[in-house]
């Protein structure tokens, strides 16, 4: 089992080799299970205070754990994407132009990735976002520093110089 896979994985897998190999003997089979387990795994069993008599039972408690693992890695996720908002907002302190440059390198990425966490199932700016540039008086399109209505990314307005002029169609 790779280090960063998942235990349930590795059990059906497991299984199924079991019922190919015939009766080894419940022992064996332990022996054999906790092989393949990650280093991650087999330290968490080596304090588990509960007896494992069965492979069964050692099937249930590495997948209790591993669930546990990867619930864990995900508020720590979760926790670093919102750490650098909170900071900002609790910050009173000036930025220095590196990270400010840094940060703005960070939002145009997102703006860049069609499946940003900014947009919903339908590819639509989800609502929570557009309530924040409508308070903070960004463009709703793309969130740029104007209105909406003068917004030169939006596909309506393509077709009107930033200024509000139509562009001349070579006519004389």
């Amino acid at each position: 089992m790779k280090e960063g896979g998942h235990v349930s994985l590795y059990i059906s897998d497991f299984r199924s080799l079991v019922s190919r190999i015939g009766d080894w003997g419940e022992r064996a089979l332990i022996h054999h299970f906790r092989k393949g387990l990650p280093s991650r795994i087999l330290d968490q069993l080596a304090s588990h205070p509960s007896r494992i008599d069965s492979l069964q039972d050692l099937m249930d408690i590495t997948l209790e754990l591993d669930t546990r693992y990867h619930e864990r890695k995900n508020e720590k996720s979760h926790h670093q994407e919102k750490k650098p908002e909170a900071s900002k907002a609790s910050s009173s302190h000036p930025q220095s132009s590196s990270s400010s440059s840094q940060k703005k390198k960070k939002n145009f990425q997102k703006r860049d990735k069609p499946h940003s966490s900014l947009l919903n199932k339908d590819f639509k700016l989800m609502n929570s976002e557009k309530e924040r540039r409508i308070k903070e008086g960004l463009c709703t399109y793309c969130g740029g520093k104007h209105s909406l209505e003068s917004c030169f990314k939006r596909p309506q307005n393509k077709l009107t110089q930033p200024s509000g002029k139509v562009p001349s169609q070579g006519k004389a």
